[in-house]
C-alpha cells in the first residue's frame, strides 16, 4: 500500500470512531433507538466484557465458560489474562449484581494476589477492551460540551484552566464525563429513564442518578442567568440549544472513563481522589467571593474515572486513601472542597498484592474497635493465585520468552499437547557482532511450566497412587492414561484445595534462569551439530532447582520442598522424549488410520446389526475376518485360540463391547442433538485404538530390529542396523515432532543412554 492509501484507512478508521456532535434532543432520541448507549458505569463495563462472548477452557479439571474480553482480544492477546478463569467470572457476577443494584452497590472490588498472577494485565485488558468497545455502534459513549458565547452582551466567554473561549465554534467538554442525561430536570429524566427502559431488552435497568458535575453546572447557571436576565421565557430550551450545548461522543481511555491511580503517584488525599485548585485562576475567576469550580484540575483518579471505571493498583501504597473512599459507593459523590460536590459514577476496583491485607488487618485483634472494620467490610475480595494448568504455564512463559501474544484456543487436547510440547528457537546476541539462534529443545518449555505447576501444587488430599505429576496432568486435560484405559478425572476423589495456586515457583523467576541459560553456551559438543547451543528439558530443570537455594524469594523452606519435587518432573519429561524417540524408530511399523477406521466401523455394525456400505455402494454384513486380524495382529491381545474360526469368544466380546463400544456411545451421547456417525468419531479419541496408533514399547523394537543395539548408539558402526536406524529415527524426529537436527541427537543419546541400562 503508497502512503496515500494508509492515510486513507487512517480517516475510515477514525469516520468509524467518532459520530458529529448532536443537539441534547437528537441525544434522547438516539437513546430510546438504542437504550444500551445510555448505560450507567457498571452496565457498560459488564456490557463490554459480554459483548466479546465466551469460550470453553479446561482448568483444574473442570469444565468452565470463559469470557473473551479477558483474552484481550482487540489487542491480538497482548494483554491476556492467562488462567484465573473463576476469579473472572466471580468479578463478572460481582459487575452483574452491582449493575443491576442487588445489594452490593456499597462493595468496593478488590483483586489480590501475589506478583505475576495477572493482576497487573486485567488493568491493561480492561483499558484495551473498553477502549475499543467505545468505538463500536454498540459501545458509544456520551458526554457533553458547552459554549457560553452569545449568552450575554458582555459574557466573558467560557473558561477552563488559562485558556479563554472567545469564538463560539470553541467549546469546552466536560472535564469529567457527565452522562448527557444529567443535563435535564430529575423529574423529567425519570420520565425519559422509564421510557428508555421500557424498550430495554435486559433485566438490568439503565440507571443515571446525580447532577451536572460543577463544571457543567458553573457553564448552566451563567448561561441560564443571561437569559433571565433577557426575560425568555423557554430557559431550558435556550441553555440546551445547540450553539451552547451539544452531545459528543468519545474514546474512553485512560483520563476519559478511564481513572487509574499508579503506586507513585503523590499528593494529599483530595488531589489524589479529584484533583486540586489552580490558585492563579482563582484570584481570575473569584465569583463574588466562592471558589469557581472552572479554575479546578479535575485530574484526580475519580474525576478521570467518573462515567466507567476506578482502579487503584498497588493499593498498599494508597492505604491512607482507602478510607476516604468509603462513602463513595454508598453516596456516589466526593467533595471538591466544603461546599462543592461532585457526583460520581464510577466502578471502583483496587488492586494488590498480599502485603495490603496484613496492613488491614494490624488491629483486627481489637475486634470490635477495629478502626478498619467499616473498609474492610465494603471490600470485596477476588484472589488471584498462580495457574495450576501446565498448558496456561507453558503458555505464560513462551509470552515472557518472546514476543507471542495469540491466545491458545485448540480444539482438542491433542493440538493443545503439541504446543506445549514444541521446541522454542531464540535469537540472543552475545556482543556487538554475534547474533546466535538458541534452541529450547522439544519438552523444555514443558518441563518449565510443568515444574512450576506441580511446585505450586498442595500434597493434601492427594488420592492413594498419584503423585503431583499425576495431579497437574489431571487438573490440564481431565484425565490420565494407564496403558489404554482411560481414568478421568471424576474417578478420583481429587478436588482442588485452598492452598492450590497459593504458593510456588513464578514465572518470573523461571523466565529469569532460562534467560540466564541462552546467553551461556552448554560444555557439550558434536563435530557437525550446534549441540552447545541447545538448552535441553534437563538443563532447565537442574537450572531452576539449583538456584532455589540462592533466590530471595524463596524461604529455606520452600527451596527444599520444591527441590524434592523436580524428580517427578524429571521423570514424566523423560518419558515424554523416549515416547518421541520409540514413534520416530517404529514409524513405518504403525498401523494407518483409514485401517483403524475400518475396524471401528465393522465393530460397530456388529454390535448394532447393522450393516455397512462397502466401496461398490452396497450393503454388506461387517467381516469377522477383517475384525480377528485386527485384533491378532494390531492389538496384539488376542490369538487363534480366541476364535471359533472367525467367530469370537467372550473375551473378545467384552473387549469389543466394554473398549470400543462404550468409547463410541460416549461420542454419540455427547452428540445427541446430532445425527451421529461413526466417521465423526476420530479414531485417536478411544483411548484403546489412540494405544494402537501411536504406542510401543522396546519389547517392539527388539522383536522388529534384532540386531539392534542402544549401547552403540553415540558412534554406531558404519553399515549396523543401529546406525541406520539412528539416521532414520533422528529425520522422523525432526519431521514428526519439530526436532532440530542436534536437539534430536541429544535427545535420542539421552533415551538410550537409559535404555542400554536395561537392554539385556
Amino acid at each position: 500500500m503508497s502512503g496515500e492509501e494508509f492515510i486513507g484507512r487512517a480517516d475510515e478508521s477514525l469516520d468509524r470512531t467518532y459520530e458529529a456532535p448532536m443537539s441534547l434532543g437528537e441525544y434522547v432520541d438516539t437513546v430510546l433507538e438504542e437504550p444500551e448507549i445510555a448505560s450507567h458505569a457498571s452496565k457498560y463495563l459488564l456490557a463490554a466484557i459480554e459483548d466479546a462472548g465466551t469460550r470453553t477452557v479446561i482448568e483444574e479439571g473442570d469444565e468452565k465458560q470463559r469470557y473473551r474480553f479477558f483474552d484481550d482480544p482487540h489487542n491480538d492477546g497482548e494483554h491476556a489474562i492467562l488462567g484465573n478463569t473463576e476469579v473472572l467470572n466471580r468479578f463478572v457476577d460481582d459487575l452483574r449484581s452491582i449493575a443491576a443494584g442487588r445489594g452490593k452497590d456499597e462493595k468496593i472490588i478488590w483483586l489480590e494476589g501475589p506478583t505475576a498472577t495477572g493482576k497487573s494485565e486485567l488493568k491493561r485488558c480492561l483499558i484495551n477492551g473498553l477502549r475499543e468497545f467505545s468505538k463500536t455502534p454498540a459501545g458509544r459513549r456520551y458526554t457533553v460540551e458547552w459554549n457560553v458565547a452569545g449568552a450575554g452582551e458582555d459574557d466573558p466567554g467560557l473558561t477552563y484552566g488559562s485558556q479563554t473561549v472567545e469564538d463560539e465554534d470553541d467549546w469546552y467538554e466536560s472535564p469529567v464525563q457527565v452522562h448527557p442525561l444529567t443535563v435535564f430536570p430529575e423529574d423529567v429524566r425519570r420520565e425519559i429513564l422509564d421510557r428508555v427502559n421500557e424498550r430495554l431488552d435486559d433485566h438490568i435497568e439503565v440507571r443515571v442518578d446525580g447532577q451536572l458535575d460543577p463544571f457543567s453546572r458553573e457553564a448552566y447557571d451563567y448561561i441560564e442567568e443571561q437569559y433571565r436576565r433577557q426575560g425568555v421565557r423557554n430557559l431550558f430550551s435556550s441553555v440546551t440549544d445547540p450553539k451552547h450545548l451539544r452531545v459528543k461522543n468519545f474514546v474512553v481511555d485512560v483520563g476519559r472513563g478511564i481513572g487509574i491511580l499508579h503506586s507513585e503517584d503523590e499528593g494529599t488525599p483530595k488531589e489524589r481522589l479529584v484533583g486540586s485548585w489552580m490558585h492563579g485562576m482563582l484570584r481570575e475567576l473569584d465569583s463574588r467571593g466562592r471558589k469557581n469550580p472552572q479554575a479546578f484540575s479535575y485530574d484526580g483518579v475519580l474525576s478521570q474515572g467518573n462515567g466507567l471505571l476506578t482502579i487503584v493498583e498497588d493499593a498498599a501504597q494508597h492505604a491512607d486513601l482507602l478510607q476516604k473512599l468509603l462513602n463513595v459507593p454508598d453516596e456516589s459523590r466526593v467533595k471538591l472542597d466544603k461546599g462543592i460536590g461532585m457526583d460520581i459514577d464510577t466502578q471502583l476496583v483496587i488492586i494488590s498484592n498480599p502485603d495490603l491485607e496484613a496492613q488491614l488487618n494490624q488491629h483486627a485483634e481489637r475486634e470490635g474497635q477495629d478502626p478498619l472494620k467499616a473498609l474492610k467490610r465494603r471490600l470485596d475480595k477476588h484472589e488471584f493465585t498462580y495457574l495450576t494448568n501446565v498448558s496456561l504455564e507453558a503458555q505464560l512463559l513462551r509470552r515472557e520468552l518472546t514476543n507471542e501474544t495469540t491466545v491458545w484456543d485448540p480444539r482438542s487436547w491433542e493440538d493443545l499437547e503439541d504446543r506445549i510440547q514444541e521446541p522454542l528457537t531464540i535469537t540472543v546476541r552475545s556482543d556487538l557482532d554475534t547474533v546466535t539462534e538458541k534452541e529450547l529443545a522439544p519438552h523444555a518449555v514443558e518441563a518449565a511450566a510443568l515444574y512450576a505447576v506441580v511446585s505450586r501444587l498442595d500434597t493434601a488430599q492427594l488420592p492413594n497412587g498419584l503423585d503431583l505429576v499425576d495431579k497437574a496432568l489431571l487438573f490440564d486435560r481431565g484425565y490420565l492414561m494407564e496403558g489404554d484405559e482411560r481414568l478421568d478425572i471424576e474417578d478420583f476423589d481429587l478436588q482442588p484445595t485452598d492452598d492450590d495456586g497459593e504458593h510456588g515457583i513464578p514465572v518470573t523467576y523461571v523466565r529469569d534462569v532460562i534467560a540466564d541459560l541462552l546467553h551461556e553456551t552448554q560444555d557439550r559438543h558434536h563435530p557437525d551439530l550446534p549441540v552447545e547451543h541447545v538448552i535441553m528439558p534437563r538443563d532447565v530443570l537442574n537450572a531452576v532447582a539449583d538456584g532455589l537455594d540462592d533466590a530471595p524469594v524463596f524461604s529455606a523452606g520452600e527451596a527444599g520442598e520444591y527441590e524434592e519435587r523436580v524428580v517427578q518432573v524429571k521423570n514424566e519429561i523423560f518419558s515424554e522424549q523416549e515416547r518421541d524417540v520409540l514413534d520416530a524408530l517404529m514409524r513405518d511399523k504403525r498401523v494407518d488410520e483409514a485401517t483403524v477406521e475400518e475396524y471401528i466401523e465393522h465393530v460397530y455394525a456388529w454390535e448394532s446389526d447393522d450393516q455397512i456400505t462397502n466401496d461398490r455402494g452396497e450393503f454388506v454384513d461387517p467381516d469377522p475376518l477383517k475384525m480377528k486380524v485386527f485384533e491378532i495382529e494390531h492389538l496384539g491381545r488376542f490369538d487363534e485360540s480366541n476364535y471359533s474360526g472367525n467367530d469370537p469368544d467372550e473375551a473378545v466380546r467384552s473387549f469389543r463391547t466394554d473398549k470400543i463400544i462404550t468409547a463410541l456411545n460416549r461420542h454419540a451421547w455427547q452428540r445427541r442433538d446430532e445425527e451421529f456417525r461413526v466417521s465423526d468419531v476420530n479414531p485417536k479419541e478411544i483411548p484403546v485404538i489412540k494405544t494402537v496408533l501411536g504406542s510401543h514399547d522396546w519389547d517392539d523394537v527388539r522383536r522388529t530390529y534384532e540386531d539392534f543395539d542402544p549401547r552403540q548408539w553415540d558412534n554406531p558402526p558404519s553399515g549396523t542396523q543401529t546406525a541406520r536406524l539412528k539416521q532414520k529415527a533422528t529425520e522422523n524426529m525432526v519431521e514428526m515432532y519439530d526436532y532440530s537436527p542436534a536437539s534430536a541427537e541429544l535427545t535420542s543419546r539421552h533415551v538410550m543412554k537409559q535404555v542400554s541400562y536395561r537392554w539385556d
